[in-house]
């Protein structure tokens, strides 16, 4: 018997119960496999999981989650990186509503999830599918993200915290000042990246109400 040690995250209940189903199914196919599943809903019950974890074999996460109540967690992403820096070699699928381009490739980037599903592409015998290859050790796509993959069309700036930070206090009415003295910043710094955020989401005239709603359509908040 081989037992994995699995995390589902995601803030719908009824996917996070549709993704323990697709685990349960491949052990009552598989009788020689069993998971030891959690499931979070946020960030940081995420993150209390992960703390206390001794090994993690599989996480499954969804992109778009409730933040931290201290910020430092905003994404699904973000949680990727922790595990990454704790269990190096825990293998992460990311599930994901978000088809962007942009989006989808800063994810492979910040990420190189063992695969990454668009919620719409799949079904559960997908799902299963998916488990069954990363638990072999080999990479799966979903239909939307191998035609990206396949975009010649290059993304060469990459999305980090502080720029997430920046989108997530930008919306909560926190002025220019605070936000860079709450994620470190000096004045020019913060003007720098912010112009790129105008930049990347194509606003011009530097309107913040335009740069938070492209922003929400492509998941970054």
């Amino acid at each position: 018997m081989k037992n994995y040690s699995a995390l589902i995250v995601d803030d719908h209940p009824m996917i996070s119960e549709a993704c323990k189903m697709a685990f349960l199914k491949i052990s009552s196919i598989n009788k020689t496999i069993k998971f030891n599943i959690d499931i979070a809903y946020d960030c940081d019950s995420a993150i209390k999981i992960i703390n206390k974890s001794k090994k993690l074999n599989i996480a499954l996460l969804d992109i778009k989650i409730p933040p931290s109540k201290d910020y430092e967690f905003l994404t699904g992403e973000d949680l990727g990186k922790l595990i990454k820096k704790k269990f190096p070699r825990t293998k992460i699928i990311i599930l994901t509503t978000y088809n962007d381009s942009f989006v989808i490739k800063n994810i492979l980037k910040n990420i190189n999830p063992k695969s990454l599903l668009i919620k719409n592409d799949i079904n559960s015998e997908e799902l299963v599918l998916a488990i069954n290859k990363v638990i072999k050790n080999q990479s799966y796509y979903s239909k939307s993200v191998l035609e990206i993959m396949q975009d010649k069309i290059s993304t060469t700036y990459l999305f980090d915290k502080k720029d997430r930070r920046i989108l997530y206090e930008t919306s909560l009415i926190t002025t220019n000042k605070e936000i860079s003295d709450i994620i470190g910043l000096t004045t020019n710094e913060f003007y720098n990246r912010k112009r790129k955020l105008y930049n990347i989401f194509g606003i011009k005239n530097r309107n913040d109400k335009k740069l938070l709603l492209e922003a929400k359509n492509k998941g970054f908040i």
